[in-house]
């Protein structure tokens, strides 16, 4: 049953003849996961907190970032440095306060997605990596839960719903079906290379955030089956039609003998900034690999630094030593994470460091320094 108070914010969609009060009672008893709280994730957590969605779970391992509040309409300037997951939970909350919600400042990695989306009914895919785009679709699979696809590319987007059981019972495609093969993040760009327009984000976020409310409603029809393509520059729509592949279970986690946990798989080491300042003042023969764009290392960079941009690493890992500590960073830590573990995978490196914020935690500790004079 929905309180007064329930009744009053949400009375346009009581209004609804297609909605009214049965549809906003499967939204209050709903759970949804949104995996990333960056361009997309804004969008998204906002309208779902809005419509009222009974529990919203956040999961996403950065913090807020000057060179994103172009897109990330839900942080301030007076964030940067925050994790981004406190931040949104801040100020959903006084959106709605309503609404349960539960946030984790981590990354979604093998050894917690089982464990955390079969909490939820539905998953939000709001990433930037491929990586973890084919682990949520790999669990969703496996737990049979349905998942929101949403990306973009400069001016550019896509949205989808994958793994969606239909009224008939009938399973909609997955994403393996549409991309069996998963490509490395290094040969493909994110935003953070190529550059996204703000507005879009906002906009297949949107997207993203409707096909979650009629899947949960049972509201109008589905994108399942289909991918929406967006042009905002030409102003054009277009969709691709997708079916699900007979072998579509046996896709999932490709390696023969995978499991959620692989034992034999090398884990994510890293290093603060305090730490590796002491071993490079400490003459330590450590190998520093910055692995953002020219334009970025020509603003601000270690001066011991060797930069090979992340596209350009499977052409140059000759260049990258195994004999001696490697700390490879990026702006923040995801890029340089991706090209940790493509090495890790592909080339059986066992020397490499992630360095735990990025440029942008080195440059903000010697900000403080200076402030200490």
């Amino acid at each position: 049953m929905l309180s007064l108070s329930e009744q009053t914010r949400y009375q346009k969609h009581l209004l609804l003849p297609q909605f009214g009060a049965e549809g906003q009672e499967k939204l209050k008893a709903a759970r949804v996961l949104v995996v990333g709280a960056g361009g997309l994730g804004c969008p998204v957590l906002l309208y779902l907190t809005a419509a009222g969605v009974g529990k919203l779970g956040v999961i996403d391992p950065d913090t807020v970032d000057l060179s994103n509040l172009q897109r990330q309409v839900l942080y301030r300037t007076d964030e940067v440095g925050q994790p981004k997951v406190l931040m949104a939970v801040t100020h959903l909350k006084k959106l709605n306060d309503q609404v349960e919600y539960a946030f984790y400042h981590q990354a979604l990695r093998r050894e917690n997605a089982t464990q955390l989306i079969q909490d939820y009914d539905v998953v939000v895919d709001c990433t930037d990596n491929f990586t973890v785009r084919y682990l949520i679709n790999d669990v969703c699979v496996s737990l049979g839960k349905p998942f929101v696809y949403g990306a973009i590319h400069q001016f550019e987007g896509q949205v989808s719903v994958f793994n969606f059981r239909n009224q008939d019972g009938k399973l909609g495609p997955t994403y393996r079906c549409l991309f069996p093969q998963q490509p490395s993040d290094l040969t493909v760009p994110n935003c953070a290379e190529v550059g996204v327009i703000g507005v879009l984000p906002g906009l297949i976020g949107m997207y993203q955030a409707s096909e979650v409310v009629k899947m949960l409603t049972g509201v109008g029809k589905v994108l399942t089956g289909e991918l929406l393509l967006v042009d905002v520059l030409e102003n054009t729509q277009q969709k691709v039609r997708v079916k699900r592949r007979p072998d579509a279970e046996k896709l999932i986690f490709p390696e023969p003998g995978a499991e959620l946990v692989n034992q034999d798989e090398p884990s994510l080491r890293s290093i603060t900034v305090a730490d590796l300042h002491q071993k490079l003042e400490a003459g330590e023969d450590i190998f520093v690999l910055d692995v953002r764009n020219l334009n970025e290392y020509d603003i601000c960079h270690l001066p011991q630094a060797v930069l090979i941009p992340m596209n350009t690493i499977p052409n140059n890992v000759k260049r990258i030593p195994q004999d001696r500590p490697v700390v490879v960073h990026c702006h923040h830590g995801t890029r340089s994470a991706n090209v940790i573990q493509y090495l890790q995978q592909n080339h059986g490196f066992r020397n490499l460091y992630n360095l735990e914020g990025g440029i942008d935690a080195w440059a903000r500790q010697v900000d403080e320094t200076m402030a200490a004079y």
